[in-house]
């Protein structure tokens, strides 16, 4: 069977089974809500790996295999019985849908999987990174002023956006969006930065440089209006702290490193807000 991302399984025609997490208990590979879709031949997504995954799959295949199957739940302790230590639990619905997209017409978290990420910069890092960051499911779209450069990346899952004043086009991009502005100018960056800090809808901003950089944007976007409290939300330099490298390719890592840390965290605000809507619901 081929491994696929799960957005992909919006286009199988075909039946195909959802495997969802609907409860979990003590030590467990992925947490409640967690999904995975199985057609005959691909496997969409992940709920953990390993003798969880592999017991769900066998039983998703029995399953397609039946006329009348539509859904089932099944309970699965995570012990020497299927080969695994975790000492978790983990209660799985296994549902029967006539193709993807009915699979994924009503699961909200889809859209977790689909952040628009904007790379402003098809340089070196640009092109390392955007190829590089299709696999954290982010819409990657890359930006730049030069249409020689844009042209280097032959991705097709890349949206190649060229425009010779790119800060304009922010205001037509979607809100609570990604971006990482890496261009061949520091007026380029200045701009961009100046523009995503007026609309002031973005999710995470990073520039590529160093603190003296920094600084001096820092020192010309307060003379512009700017609060020095939402300025110091760009993060530059970009990337984990830890890492130095002037390397494209580990510059590249680095970034995405960063933007995975910040989307956990993120992720784990936004469910704590839900469990807490949930409680004063109650």
């Amino acid at each position: 069977m081929i491994l696929k991302k799960i957005t992909e399984a919006k286009t199988y025609n075909g039946e195909i089974i959802k495997v969802k997490i609907i409860s979990a208990e003590g030590s467990v590979p992925r947490n409640k809500g967690t999904f995975m879709l199985i057609s005959k031949k691909n496997i969409y997504g992940s709920i953990g790996g390993g003798q969880l995954e592999y017991k769900v799959i066998e039983i998703s295949k029995k399953n397609l295999l039946k006329k009348e199957f539509d859904k089932e739940i099944v309970n699965i302790p995570l012990g020497p019985s299927i080969g695994q230590c975790c000492g978790g639990y983990v209660q799985v619905c296994i549902e029967k849908f006539n193709d993807g997209y009915l699979a994924l017409k009503n699961e909200k978290n889809i859209n977790d999987l689909n952040k628009n990420l904007f790379i402003f910069g098809a340089g070196h890092v640009g092109q390392e990174l955007s190829s590089r960051v299709l696999d954290l499911d982010f819409n990657v779209n890359l930006i730049d002023s030069r249409i020689e450069y844009l042209n280097l990346q032959k991705n097709v899952k890349i949206n190649k956006i060229f425009s010779k004043n790119p800060w304009f086009l922010l205001k037509k991009f979607p809100h609570k969006s990604y971006y990482i502005i890496l261009t061949h100018s520091h007026e380029h960056d200045f701009k961009i930065i100046n523009k995503i800090l007026k609309l002031n809808n973005y999710n995470f901003v990073g520039l590529i440089g160093s603190k003296t950089k920094f600084n001096r944007f820092k020192h010309r976007l307060i003379k512009l209006g700017h609060k020095e409290t939402y300025i110091n939300k760009i993060e530059c330099p970009i990337g984990l702290k830890n890492v130095s490298s002037k390397k494209p390719g580990e510059i590249a890592i680095s970034i995405i490193g960063r933007l995975l840390e910040y989307r956990s965290v993120l992720n784990k605000i936004e469910n704590n807000d839900k469990e807490n809507l949930i409680k004063i619901n109650e």
